[in-house]
C-alpha cells in the first residue's frame, strides 16, 4: 500500500463507502449473511434513523488505499455508558479491514486518539453501535452462518486487534440445541410442575397492541439485566424504535410474557432465523427484494429460531418460580417453533461467560456452544 490514508465520513456518498465495503470484503466468505443495507444506513445516519443517537455521539472513518476503500472503523462516547459502566469508557465498532496490520493500526489508532479527546481512558470493542446491537467479535464458530440479528466477521480480525495490544475481558457465547425432539425428562417434569402451578400462567404478547406490549417487556428486561456486565438501559425512544422494527418480524407464538399472581414479571422473545429468508437478497430490498420478504414472512419457514433475549424481574430471581417460568416459557415456544415453523434447531444467544443461572438452563435442555464473540479492552 503505498497511498494509505484516513477519510472521515461526513458526505452521504463517505457514508455510502461506509456500508458498502463488507459486501466487498465477504464475496467470497459461504456463510455471509448481507444485512439490509437500508439498516445499516440508518444505524449510522444520525438521531433521525436511530435515537441511540439522543444520548451518545459518534464518529466514523474509512480507510482509502489511493481510491479504494480497505478498512472502517467508527469510535463512540455514550453518555449511558459512562453513567452505567463507568467514566472514561469508551468504545468502538464496526470494523472492517483487509488483513493488514497497517490498516487495522491506523483505525484503531484513530479511533483511539478520538476517544482520548474527549477524555476517555480506556477503549472497548467491538461494539457496532452498542450493546444492544453486535457487540463483541467472532472468534469461534465461523463455519456458520450467523442467525438473526448476530455479528459474522472475517477470522483474521481477532489477530489483527489482539497485535494493537488488546485483551479480552468478555466472552459472550450463543447455544445450539435440536428442537425437533422433547426435551430431557427432568426439564419435563420442571415443566408440568409450572403448568400445575395456579399462581403462573404465560401469554402471547397481541399484536395489535405491540407498541404497549414491547414497552411491557423492555421495561422487565431493564429491571432483570440491570446488573449484568455490559449493560445500559433502554430509553423510551429507543423502546419505540425497537419495538418498530421488530414488528415484522414478530409472531405471537413466538413471544410470551410470564405472569405471576396476574402480574407481568417474566417474558420470551423468539424469532425467526430471518437471515434464512433474506440471505439470497444481496442486501438490498429494491427492485424485488420487499415483494419476495413480504412474501416469505406471511408463513415463515425456516431451520433456526433464535432466543435474543428473555428476563424475570429481579425481585423474583433465584427462586424456585424463576425456573419453573423459564422452562414453561422455552417448552412452549421449543413446541410451536416445530409445530408452526418447521424449525429444527434453536440458538439461545448471546449469553454472558460468567451468567451462571442462563448456562444451567442451557446444559439442562443439552444446548452446547456453537459461536463466541468477545469484547477487547486497552487502556488509553
Amino acid at each position: 500500500m503505498t497511498n494509505l490514508h484516513l477519510v472521515a465520513v461526513e458526505s452521504a456518498a463517505d457514508r455510502a463507502r461506509f456500508v458498502e465495503l463488507p459486501y466487498r470484503l465477504y464475496a467470497y466468505d459461504p456463510h455471509f449473511v448481507p444485512p439490509l443495507r437500508s439498516e445499516m444506513r440508518a444505524l449510522i445516519d444520525g438521531i433521525k434513523g436511530n435515537p441511540w443517537f439522543g444520548h451518545a455521539e459518534a464518529k466514523f472513518w474509512l480507510a482509502v488505499d489511493g481510491d479504494q476503500v480497505v478498512g472502517r472503523i467508527s469510535a463512540q462516547v455514550d453518555q449511558l455508558v459512562l453513567d452505567h459502566i463507568g467514566a472514561g469508557t469508551g468504545h468502538w465498532g464496526m470494523l472492517e479491514c483487509v488483513d493488514d496490520q497497517r490498516v487495522a493500526d491506523l483505525l484503531l489508532d484513530t479511533a483511539e486518539s478520538w476517544l482520548r479527546g474527549r477524555g476517555m481512558v480506556r477503549a472497548q470493542g467491538p461494539f457496532s453501535l452498542s450493546i444492544w446491537d453486535e457487540p463483541g467479535l467472532l472468534v469461534s464458530g465461523f463455519d456458520r452462518p450467523p442467525t438473526v440479528m448476530m455479528g459474522h466477521h472475517l477470522p483474521w480480525y481477532q489477530r489483527l486487534i489482539e497485535a494493537h495490544g488488546y485483551a479480552g475481558i468478555k466472552d459472550m457465547h450463543a447455544w445450539e440445541l435440536p428442537i425437533d425432539r422433547p426435551f430431557p425428562e427432568l426439564v419435563q417434569r420442571i415443566v408440568a410442575a409450572s403448568q400445575r402451578n395456579p399462581r403462573l400462567k404465560t401469554r402471547q404478547v397481541n399484536k395489535a397492541r405491540f407498541a404497549e406490549e414491547a414497552a411491557l417487556i423492555l421495561d422487565i428486561l431493564n429491571d432483570a439485566w440491570s446488573t449484568n456486565w455490559g449493560f445500559v438501559p433502554l430509553t423510551p425512544a429507543e423502546i419505540a424504535h425497537v419495538g418498530k422494527k421488530l414488528k415484522p418480524i414478530v409472531f405471537e407464538d413466538l413471544i410470551l410474557i410470564a405472569e405471576y399472581d396476574g402480574e407481568p414479571v417474566g417474558f420470551m422473545i423468539a424469532l425467526p432465523d430471518i437471515n434464512e429468508l433474506t440471505r439470497d437478497l444481496g442486501g438490498s430490498l429494491f427492485p424485488l427484494g420487499w415483494a419476495k420478504l413480504l412474501w416469505r414472512l406471511r408463513t415463515p419457514r425456516v431451520n433456526r429460531i433464535r432466543v435474543p433475549l428473555m428476563g424475570i424481574r429481579k425481585s423474583l430471581q433465584g427462586h424456585r418460580i424463576a425456573s419453573l417460568m423459564a422452562f414453561q416459557m422455552i417448552e412452549t415456544i421449543r413446541a410451536n417453533a416445530v409445530a408452526n415453523y418447521g424449525a429444527v434447531r434453536g440458538e439461545i444467544g448471546w449469553i454472558l461467560d460468567d451468567n451462571g443461572p442462563m448456562r444451567s438452563i442451557a446444559d439442562a435442555i443439552e444446548s452446547k456452544v456453537t459461536r463466541t464473540y468477545r469484547v477487547y479492552e486497552r487502556p488509553l
